[in-house]
C-alpha cells in the first residue's frame, strides 16, 4: 500500500487508540501529603484516574472543583458548583470523527481525490485540535476564576492554571503535563504530515530506506543517484601500444 494511503490509516488507529490513555497529567505537592506526590490523569472523555479522591479533597479548601460534563456522568459526583464544561461529553466523538476521516481519505478513488482528501484532513485535524486546546486553556481560566465563596479557605485569589507547567496555590504546588495519550495522538497528527508531504508519491514502506538515503544525499550536499566520479587514468592520453592493440 502506498504511504500517502498507508498512513492516514495508521494514524486513524492511533487516534481511536490515544482515548484509552490519560490526555492530561497533573502532579501535585501538599503540606497535608509531606511524603508523597498526588497523581492525576484526565482523559478525552469524562473520566479521571489516579488519586482524584485526594485531589478533590484539597481543592475543596479553596472552591476548585472538577467540571461538570453535564451530559456524561463521570467517575465522579460533579459539585454544585463545579464549571460546565459540557463540550467534555463529545470528546471521544471528536477523535473517533478524525480517525473515520482518514479511513475515508485513505480509499479515495483517484490520485487527484487523495491528494486533496490529506491535505484538507491535515488543516481539518490540526484546527480541531488547536481549537480544543484553547477551549481547555478557557475552561481552566473560568475555573479558576469561579471559587466556591464558601470555601473554607478564604481569601484565595482567582488564577489560571496553564495547560503545561508548575503553578501554585495557598500551599498546593501542582504541574500539569501531556499524558501519554496526547503523545500517541501526536505521533497521528506527525503520520498525517508525512502522508501530506508524500501526497503526491506511489511510495510504498519499501521504498523508504531509498527515501531517507536520498534525503540524507541533498541534506549533505551530493547529486542522488549521482555517477562515481572519474579518477585520474580515465583522462590519461593513450600509449602508441595501446593504440596498435586495438
Amino acid at each position: 500500500m502506498e504511504l500517502r494511503r498507508l498512513l492516514p490509516v495508521t494514524a486513524a488507529v492511533l487516534f481511536v487508540g490515544s482515548l484509552l490513555l490519560p490526555m492530561w497529567t497533573i502532579e501535585m505537592q501538599a503540606v497535608q501529603y509531606p511524603d508523597q506526590a498526588l497523581h492525576l490523569g484526565l482523559y478525552a472523555y469524562p473520566r479521571v484516574s489516579g488519586d482524584y479522591v485526594e485531589i478533590a479533597r484539597l481543592n475543596k479548601y479553596i472552591g476548585f472543583y472538577y467540571p461538570d460534563p453535564v451530559y456524561w456522568q463521570p467517575n465522579y459526583e460533579p459539585n454544585a458548583a463545579a464549571v460546565n464544561v459540557p463540550e467534555w461529553s463529545l470528546g471521544p466523538f471528536v477523535f473517533i470523527a478524525v480517525a473515520a476521516t482518514g479511513l475515508f481519505v485513505a480509499v479515495a478513488p483517484t490520485a487527484r481525490k487523495l491528494e486533496r482528501g490529506l491535505t484538507a484532513q491535515l488543516v481539518g485535524t490540526l484546527t480541531v485540535f488547536g481549537g480544543m486546546l484553547v477551549d481547555i486553556q478557557y475552561r481552566l481560566y473560568q475555573t479558576g476564576h469561579s471559587l466556591d465563596p464558601e470555601a473554607p479557605v478564604m481569601g484565595v485569589d482567582p488564577f489560571t492554571p496553564p495547560l503545561l507547567g508548575k503553578y501554585s496555590v495557598a500551599n498546593i504546588t501542582s504541574y500539569s503535563r501531556f499524558g501519554p495519550g496526547a503523545y500517541v495522538a501526536m505521533v497521528a497528527i506527525v503520520l498525517l504530515v508525512v502522508a501530506f508531504i508524500a501526497r503526491g508519491s506511489t511510495a510504498t514502506p519499501r521504498d523508504v530506506p531509498t527515501l531517507i538515503r536520498d534525503r540524507l544525499q541533498k541534506l549533505r550536499g551530493r547529486p542522488v543517484n549521482a555517477e562515481p566520479e572519474d579518477t585520474e587514468a580515465d583522462h590519461q592520453p593513450a600509449s602508441p601500444s595501446d593504440v596498435s592493440n586495438r
